[in-house]
């Protein structure tokens, strides 16, 4: 440089960084300008010509890119695709050939690619620098499900409201609840307005005064008969794997039958593009889920949860253990200390999903589920006597589907499953062997056909075919008995509903005509209308009206004698329209919700009438007090919530006021409180978000469950029969305690590396450690005294976890 200054009487100026490393050949010339040039050009320095004699040299940190976008399917070019220069306003388009070419990129840049209906993707700019061959890269389609939604955040991040009336749950985005630290699907439907368990677990769900079995849990479109891990505490669904729930409390469509009260309908990750990897552990479990991609066109996902309860005796457990079992043959067996136990119980699930599109009009899927609890329990006496149980309790299903889109007017998706449930338990002492068991088979098929006539009307019709199998068995050596009863019901359906779709009204009216016949009694036909309308009446005021007529041939009883260790005391049967009829449920709603900036309140008044009950299916657990008398119960209800959120928190009050009778005409009185007879029920709650720390307490507090007492002084046992038998008061004329719990949780987010991410979370179940009693009831024992059995709450619960993922 100091040469061409000297020879020209010029003065080049430049950083020292820029040039220390460069070497140049003396140009073969004497004209400044070509020798300027060969120097910017041999050095890949920018000249700039200050006046006469100043020159400038320096760094041109901007370069040239180029690229070529194609689908992934048959590799057609993306003409229009949007090619970003981020934190800049360079952009431009990929031509008819998928080709782009962008000048002047800054060389540290990120190249954002979008393609409306294809997933987004980013690149570093020298990834595509221009002075490289051009690379050709394919742009993957991206499915959404599009709902109409009315709330961005309900609650909690993760948690919509759709117009529908449905409740959305998106676990990939959940934010925080109160107790829970990871976002349980069972546990977390139980914060809405109408949802509770009477008794603290997940498989036993009431939606407005509904019992468990009234509820249809799908999974992937497949029924499940099983729903919870430690005899229902722990939701059996892995919340990480599971990508979407959708709760229906009235105005189901009427593609679903069965599940007179509600619908749960869970999904999981349906994207062939995605990849993603986690692990992580808690107090009770550790679980792994991934979902690789196979190809361009296919993806497998799967998870596997197992508890670690064999070599971690926490806190937790222990909780559990005692909520669990405190009415069980095993609690009863401890009080005498002269006997030595042993007890191993576990459980486990693992989930399975192959994802294949063989063109981007057709897809199939293929999923699998099993979920399992094991107990062994032994005992041996100072006298040597000895006594071995064993409970195995598993859902075992699997299916398939095909969606396809035909035209812009015409899909349909066609889905069949297969699901498989056993309970049994076998208990052997030495002079008794006793077995007994609870088998569901079911197989079912499924069609849909959905039509767009135009932009504001769609058609959804279908047929359905569901066949069930129930079998109960009790098998005793001595003194010899042995009971099995088998039955199968086919159900024929056949549905429509039209959507009709303004910026004002949206609305949805359809039937479904069922054709049930249960093939050793009965064949019966049922029409179930279906309605669902919602109207704008002014801004971030709308009003709605939901109403159904529904069926379900399948519930559960309780059965005292044949209890399966008393543990779980619930057992699946099928209508017979003698002993247990088809229940009919129909329903009616009315409701507003008021939605502006951080404030909503929503208020909805609804009345269900549920006929063909029997007191079999009901919880009734006071020995000899009913004989499976036929009778129905009617529920009014308001639900009300207001939510305040923000960016950082949100807080919320909800209150539910339920009055829920039975009619018996063979019991006096004839109208009593339902067993679910809760009238009060308020929620009191909050979460905080701070950076990558999140804070979540709440206080609930609901009136007693109504139940039934003895008569009182001589009168309480009748000695004259054989066995004895217990006089009772009117069914449900006394009521048990209030009950109040108080939870905490927080959540602490982290990054371990740059792909890494980690979340620890505590939270604290009955913080203020109440004794809430959840039921009562009598039985005679065997020196003929009244027992008196109560089930209390969990007592305060701490429990931890940690999760990784990437």
């Amino acid at each position: 440089m100091h040469q061409i200054e000297e020879q020209f009487n010029i003065r080049i100026s430049f950083a020292n960084k820029d040039t220390d490393t460069l070497t140049i050949t003396p140009a073969t010339t004497n004209n400044l300008e070509s020798i300027l040039n060969f120097v910017a050009e041999k050095t890949s320095l920018t000249l700039t010509k200050l006046n006469k004699r100043y020159y400038a040299l320096s760094k041109d940190n901007t370069i040239s890119i180029h690229g070529k976008f194609l689908d992934n399917y048959e590799q057609n070019t993306v003409n229009g695709a949007t090619i970003e220069v981020l934190d800049n306003e360079l952009a431009t388009v990929t031509d008819s050939t998928g080709y782009f070419l962008l000048n002047n990129v800054p060389q540290d840049a990120i190249i954002k690619v979008r393609f409306i209906g294809y997933k987004t993707m980013h690149f570093n700019a020298l990834e595509l620098n221009k002075n490289k061959p051009v690379k050709t890269f394919l742009l993957r389609e991206h499915y959404v499900e599009l709902k109409e939604i009315i709330l961005s955040k309900f609650l909690t991040t993760g948690l919509n409201k759709s117009l529908d009336g449905s409740i959305v749950l998106k676990t990939n985005n959940f934010g925080i609840l109160p107790g829970l630290i990871e976002p349980d699907v069972l546990q977390t439907v139980q914060a809405l307005p109408g949802i509770k368990s009477s008794n603290e677990t997940v498989s036993d769900i009431n939606v407005r005064g509904g019992t468990n079995d009234q509820n249809l849990v799908l999974w992937e479109d497949i029924k499940m008969y099983q729903s919870g891990h430690f005899f229902g505490l722990i939701s059996a669904f892995n919340p990480y794997l599971t990508n979407s729930v959708t709760i229906t409390k009235n105005g189901t469509s009427p593609q679903y039958g069965d599940g007179i009260s509600s619908v749960i309908d869970m999904r999981t990750n349906n994207n062939i593009d995605d990849s993603f990897f986690g692990t992580g552990f808690n107090m009770i479990s550790a679980d792994i889920y991934a979902q690789v991609p196979i190809t361009n066109k296919g993806a497998f996902q799967f998870s596997a949860r197992r508890s670690v309860t064999d070599f971690l005796n926490s806190p937790t457990y222990n909780r559990y253990f005692d909520k669990t079992f405190q009415d069980s043959d095993i609690e009863s067996d401890t009080k005498d200390t002269e006997i030595t136990r042993k007890e191993d119980f576990y459980f486990y699930d693992i989930t399975a999903k192959a994802m294949y599109n063989l063109n981007k009009n057709h897809k199939l899927r293929f999923s699998f589920i099993q979920m399992n609890n094991a107990l062994k329990y032994a005992e041996t006496s100072t006298n040597e006597e000895n006594s071995n149980s064993n409970l195995d309790q598993q859902n075992t299903s699997f299916g398939g589907s095909m969606e396809s889109t035909w035209n812009n007017k015409l899909s349909t998706k066609v889905n069949a499953y297969r699901t498989y449930y056993n309970l049994n338990t076998l208990a052997v002492s030495n002079k008794q062997e006793l077995q007994q068991n609870n088998k569901v088979l079911e197989s079912g098929l499924k069609l849909n056909i959905n039509y767009k006539l135009n932009n504001n009307v769609n058609v959804l019709s279908g047929y359905q075919l569901i066949e069930t199998g129930i079998l109960n068995l009790t098998n005793v050596s001595q003194p010899p008995y042995r009971k099995n009863i088998k039955g199968v019901i086919r159900t024929n359906a056949i549905f429509s509903e039209i959507n009709y779709n303004t910026t004002k009204l949206k609305a949805k009216a359809g039937a479904r005509l069922n054709y049930i016949e249960n093939l050793n009694t009965f064949k019966r036909w049922i029409l179930e209308p279906r309605l669902n309308v919602n109207y704008n009446i002014a801004k971030n005021l709308n009003a709605s009206i939901l109403g159904e007529y529904k069926s379900q041939s399948t519930n559960q009883i309780i059965d005292l004698e044949q209890n399966f260790l008393g543990i779980e005391k619930r057992r699946w049967i099928l209508a017979n329209e003698d002993e247990l009829p088809i229940t009919t449920s129909k329903q009616l709603s009315v409701g507003l919700n008021y939605d502006k900036n951080s404030i909503y309140i929503g208020i909805e008044a609804f009345y269900k009438n549920v006929e063909g009950i029997s007191t079999l299916t009901q919880g009734f657990q006071n020995q000899d007090q009913f004989n499976g008398e036929i009778g129905k119960y009617n529920i009014k209800g308001i639900e009300f919530l207001i939510n305040k959120k923000t960016t950082n928190y949100s807080t919320w009050l909800s209150y539910t006021y339920n009055l829920n009778n039975y009619t018996y005409n063979d019991i006096s009185p004839t109208t009593f409180p339902n067993n679910l007879d809760i009238r009060h029920t308020v929620t009191f709650a909050g979460t905080y978000n701070y950076k990558d720390f999140k804070l979540g307490i709440g206080l609930n507090y609901n009136s007693g469950k109504p139940y039934t007492e003895p008569e009182e002084g001589e009168n309480a046992l009748n000695i004259l029969s054989f066995p004895a038998k217990i006089n009772y008061k009117e069914p449900n004329s006394s009521r048990l305690p209030n009950y109040v719990r108080a939870d905490i949780s927080a959540l602490y987010n982290f990054k371990i590396g740059s792909t890494c991410k980690a979340t620890f979370g505590a939270s604290i179940l009955n913080i203020l450690n109440k004794e809430n009693i959840l039921n009562r009831y009598y039985r005679v024992t065997n020196d003929n005294e009244i027992e008196t059995v109560e089930s209390v709450s969990l007592g305060i619960t701490p429990n931890a976890s940690f999760r990784i993922s990437f």
